[in-house]
């Protein structure tokens, strides 16, 4: 299996950060041999082993040596709930007594794009009962505002770091092991803008797609950006356009894009479509294009055409995601028949399209519903005006 392009990366910052080179750099200054550098590598990653006195193919001299390192998970897990439908949230607990919110969602269904996959509804392959999607944070809270968001309401706190977006896949995978389950997929769609955290993103999609670690395939891996124009150029040309991009679009016109996502007056349409067109995409690869549906705002069959106008000559396919309640907003999704009408008009405007059905909205895990739990709210997030 091929790795991905090597980006710059900042220096490690955690013993979980480091690639197997780095280890072997490290382990040649305590004078052991290179090769043990892998071999650490493998029981962190592959494993999921932080107990050096476990690393049984390692000499008892540099077990001691690695005691001496930290080497404990860079997060725990405080809570679990787990949906009617099979999915599950779990809350995650960082060392500065932080916390923020991972969902593993069952991909076995009857309905496409029912598990946050948006990389599967071109492939021949029926999803297993054992595949799993995880959806993963990079920050405590965002800072994009979005006004059907949860994310946001408290406000950005801090980015994750490597190992904190790392030890949540780790986590996850140590909570299906009972059930024979696995992480087939990883998208960043929980808590923040992963590419506002690019640094320590960058870093997370090479250790979660290094053959001798999660060994993940990096067409398996999505990033999903509310549209950061100069990181979406750096991620294509870091990674070779081979991580699966996602963006959060959810209007047609500059003006209603800017009241849903304050991000757009940074970034306009126009500057946002010229990078997608830009975007190094692998043969037969679609970037996904994520289109919340909110009643009154942006649902019309007219904003379908707009959409399916707007997107032409561009590579896509579009999840459209009829909008999940958040407390304290008064935005709602339409109904499933705005919803169906809508789907229509796009395939009869020739645009590839699957609507999300809603996953662990009775735990608050699905699209958009993750939150800061126990802050409070700090963020004002304004709200489109309501057609009539």
């Amino acid at each position: 299996m091929s790795t991905l392009p090597r980006p710059e990366l900042a220096p490690p910052a955690h013993p979980l950060e480091r690639l197997p080179e780095e280890w072997a750099a490290v382990l040649e200054s305590w004078g052991e041999p290179k090769y043990r550098g892998l071999q650490v590598f493998r029981w962190l990653h592959q494993r999921g082993v932080f107990d050096a006195e476990q690393m049984t193919d390692l000499p008892k001299s540099l077990r001691r040596k690695l005691a001496d390192e930290s080497l404990v998970p860079p997060l725990s897990i405080a809570q679990a709930h787990e949906s009617e439908d099979g999915t599950r949230k779990l809350l995650v607990s960082l060392p500065d007594a932080r916390t923020v919110e991972t969902v593993l969602i069952p991909m076995k269904s009857t309905q496409p794009g029912d598990g946050y996959t948006p990389e599967d509804d071109s492939e021949d392959v029926e999803p297993t009962s054992a595949w799993v999607t995880q959806c993963i944070s990079s920050q405590v809270g965002c800072a994009m505002a979005c006004t059907f968001c949860a994310s946001g309401i408290a406000g950005f706190k801090r980015h994750l770091s490597a190992a904190e977006i790392v030890g949540q896949v780790l986590a996850g995978r140590d909570q299906l092991e009972a059930s024979g389950e696995r992480v087939r997929n990883v998208v960043f769609m929980g808590m923040g803008e992963p590419l506002h955290n690019y640094a320590a993103v960058a870093r997370a999609l090479t250790l979660l797609c290094h053959p001798d670690g999660l060994g993940l395939s990096k067409r398996r891996v999505t990033v999903s950006t509310s549209g950061l124009v100069p990181e979406i150029d750096r991620l294509g040309t870091e990674f070779g356009g081979q991580v699966q991009l996602a963006i959060s679009l959810h209007a047609t016109s500059d003006e209603r894009r800017s009241e849903v996502m304050p991000i757009n007056k940074k970034y306009p349409l126009a500057e946002l479509l010229a990078a997608l067109k830009r975007y190094p995409l692998p043969k037969r690869r679609r970037i996904t294009i994520e289109y919340t549906l909110i009643e009154g705002v942006n649902a019309s069959t007219g904003d379908a055409k707009a959409l399916a106008k707007l997107l032409r000559g561009i590579p896509v396919k579009v999840n459209l995601i009829p909008m999940n309640a958040v407390d304290d907003n008064p935005l709602r999704a339409p109904s499933w028949e705005t919803v169906d009408a809508f789907q229509e008009t796009l395939r009869g405007q020739g645009v590839p399209n699957f609507v999300r059905r809603r996953k662990g909205d009775d735990i608050a895990a699905a699209c958009g519903q993750l939150a800061l739990r126990g802050e409070k709210k700090k963020v004002r997030v304004p709200l489109p005006t309501v057609r009539s």
